[in-house]
């Protein structure tokens, strides 16, 4: 006799449905929030698309703006944008993680104990544990920025108490979770060589966009390189390459320019350089002027922006991992070797084709989307690709265009925002949950390739 079971609440769910749902959910009330009177500084309701542009960013931890935060908002709305802000930089950390939990617990007890002694990822068991952490992990150094940034608001600006202690936190809170918001209609340009603020800033993106398993790694086994896992040297190492990459490109391409780096000294231009090195990985800040900058400059932007930062953090584009993957399958193919390897591991087929998949969405996702905007938009196409690459990898940098766009650009560039913070995450999980094993094999066929 059949017996029919009770359906099992959220059973088959996909994840994506439930991470798409959640930052929608967020926006829509981020959006309703900063459209009340009481957001604006003037008290006046702001239009429909500018609360939902902001709210979107904010949530997205992105950064674009197409008014003056300071000057727009009130302290009513600023707190609404933090606070969304904090939602989303912790969502993303917690949803990750719950993925990392939800693909685990897709496979046996003893291979996951494997999975979990060679990669030193988290099982089923460890969630509460683990989102404790993270949690715990994001405050603490969210309150140890708003601290350092308020002490040197108080003694090297003058703030009072009050205000300094509220620059700090709503910076500290915006910079560990990548987001790129700030209080000044120059975002951080009247710091630029201010080493107490950049570094700060930069430290704390460089943290927070790591990624939570790396983070937590390191403060384990910062000692012990050898037993860093494969995620964590590929994050650890691309970063650092790109750091320094970023550094020597923008010291080669903007060391004379005038409008930006030009009128400083030797420290100045190479506090500026590596600052803005280090924004691209997802940070949205900036102390020279974006749109000044030389068409090289924003082209290695473009490069930076692209790849971000570390998977599972704040950090968006299609992270370092993804683009270390992608250039040792490249070196293991000239190589003519069969297997793709690092740190003495190999690397799965399935995680291959997963950052090859994600590259090429992203891709294909900012080709149209720069398409896109060049129809609806009057502005130049390096301009329109550097708006749409920030979009997509929730970054925030701007070369100025974003509040000069029509409507149609404003709610294109939501729509991109909104993709590309859920969009690595949800497919990430969709191509590690939707693996179907065929009872059979086709037959082999050569075609030619390039």
């Amino acid at each position: 006799m059949m017996r029919r079971h009770p359906a099992v609440p959220g059973r088959g769910r996909h994840p994506a449905v439930v991470i798409t749902a959640g930052f929608g959910l967020a926006v829509l009330i981020g959006t309703l929030l900063l459209g009340t009177p009481l957001a604006t500084t003037e008290g006046d309701s702001s239009h429909w698309l500018t609360a939902l542009f902001t709210a979107t960013s904010a949530v997205c931890v992105t950064g674009l703006v197409v008014v003056d935060t300071e000057t727009h908002w009130s302290v009513f709305g600023e707190v609404v944008i933090v606070l969304l802000i904090q939602v989303g930089g912790l969502g993303i950390m917690t949803l990750a993680t719950l993925i990392l939990v939800i693909v685990s617990g897709r496979v046996g007890l003893r291979a996951r104990l494997s999975a979990q002694l060679e990669t030193k990822s988290v099982v089923a068991a460890d969630l509460r544990h683990v989102l404790r952490k993270v949690v715990t992990f994001s405050l603490i150094c969210e309150v140890a920025i708003a601290a350092v940034l308020a002490v040197r608001f108080i003694t090297g600006y003058g703030e009072p108490l009050g205000r300094a202690v509220y620059l700090g936190v709503f910076h500290g809170v915006s910079a560990f979770n990548n987001a790129g918001f700030a209080l000044w209609p120059d975002n951080l340009m009247r710091f630029v060589t201010d080493p107490w603020i950049c570094l700060t800033i930069a430290l704390a993106v460089i943290v927070g966009g790591l990624g939570y398993p790396v983070v937590f790694e390191l403060l384990r086994t910062w000692r012990y390189p050898r037993r860093w896992s494969v995620l964590t040297r590929i994050t650890v190492g691309v970063s650092a390459l790109l750091l320094a990459a970023g550094t020597l490109t923008f010291l080669m391409t903007e060391w004379r320019n005038p409008a930006t780096m030009g009128p400083l000294d030797d420290s100045g231009k190479l506090l500026a350089a590596f600052f803005a090195a280090v924004m691209p990985r997802s940070g949205g800040f900036n102390t020279l002027d974006i749109g000044q900058m030389y068409p090289s400059s924003w082209l290695v932007t473009d490069v930076l922006m692209f790849i971000g930062g570390g998977s599972a953090g704040t950090a968006g584009g299609i992270k370092v991992t993804t683009f270390g993957f992608l250039l040792f399958i490249i070196w293991s193919e000239l190589r003519g070797e069969h297997q793709v390897n690092i740190g003495h591991r190999r690397l799965p087929s399935a995680t291959q084709r997963q950052a090859l998949s994600i590259s090429l969405l992203g891709v294909i996702l900012v080709a149209i989307s720069t398409w896109l905007l060049l129809i609806i938009t009057p502005h130049s196409l390096d301009q329109v690709l550097f708006e749409a690459i920030s979009a997509f990898a929730t970054n925030g940098l701007s070369t100025g265009i974003t509040a000069h766009t029509s409507l149609a650009g404003h709610v294109l560039l939501s729509v991109l925002m909104f993709i590309g913070r859920i969009g690595p995450l949800t497919l990430g999980s969709a191509l590690a949950l939707k693996q179907r094993t065929r009872r059979y094999e086709l037959p082999e066929e050569k075609v030619i390739v390039g």
